[in-house]
């Protein structure tokens, strides 16, 4: 290994984990409002059931594996929801358009990482990847919030040649064409990153456990089986020794995300 060549890869999850908030705009009371705010409800999709049946779980594989995006495949599924003669097909893309901005806006990183965000920014010695299984959009959305920071940010895609400190890599499902449950994924952004080894590999991720409640995703066991199937497939593809850091939040407990995160930026 060069002298120049990084000692550690940190990976973070987005959803749930650097944007708490995000998962938290699909509870009953956000949702509804935002259905209505948006426009959405007046196509017929105005309450969380209907959302969450017609909209996100018929289009969800769609839209995490390509980069069609959330709103396009949100006006595709209304359009044929949407009796005839009940608005156009104009108003229904700007309806959906309108939806997830307020979704994008609502899951940017929440400004407690920030310190520690900055301090690997500059850590010659880590490469930091933002890795998530999410809609075509949010890639924009992550590199945008980083940027706010004076964080440089880019698609993790082509192999990145030269010296730290290193951008940070967002890796997207959308963008990557697989999810993070599949060995390509990860293969992927190996082929992108510095040339290792890499001495060690931290994940920071909730695995879903942060999860709106209404979604299934977040139920304890198959957290527990994605987590063990996470750092399988790190290690499979990494070959080297895999620090997990779970991210569970306790909502009941004021103030627990922020302490969670103070004890995770002093590990780090």
């Amino acid at each position: 290994m060069g002298a120049s060549a990084p000692k550690r890869l940190v990976i973070f999850d987005y959803s749930g984990t650097l944007s708490i908030e995000g998962p938290r705009f699909g509870r009953p009371e956000n949702l509804v409002s935002a259905l209505q705010e948006s426009g959405l409800a007046g196509f017929g999709v105005a309450d969380v059931d209907t959302f969450w049946r017609k909209i996100v779980k018929p289009t969800w594989k769609e839209g995490s594996t390509t980069e069609i995006g959330y709103a396009h495949l949100i006006a595709e599924a209304l359009e044929n929801l949407n009796p005839v003669g009940k608005g156009n097909n104009a108003e229904i893309r700007a309806a959906a358009d309108r939806f997830v901005k307020m979704y994008l806006d609502h899951s940017r990183i929440d400004p407690a990482w920030r310190p520690l965000l900055l301090k690997l920014a500059s850590d010659k010695d880590s490469v930091v990847v933002i890795a998530t299984d999410h809609y075509a959009e949010a890639t924009r959305t992550i590199v945008e919030s980083l940027k706010d920071w004076d964080i440089h940010a880019q698609k993790a895609e082509s192999r990145f040649e030269g010296a730290g400190p290193y951008p940070f890599f967002v890796a997207n499902s959308a963008d990557l064409g697989c999810l993070k449950d599949k060995a390509r994924f990860w293969k992927r952004i190996k082929n992108a990153l510095p040339e290792g080894p890499f001495q060690e590999v931290i994940v920071v991720d909730d695995f879903g456990y942060n999860e709106a409640k209404e979604d299934s995703y977040g139920d304890p066991v198959p957290v527990r089986k994605r987590r063990q199937k996470t750092t399988a497939l790190l290690k499979e593809i990494f070959h080297t020794k895999i620090h997990v850091i779970p991210f569970f939040v306790d909502r009941k407990k004021e103030g627990d995300k922020d302490r969670k995160i103070k004890k995770i930026t002093a590990m780090i």
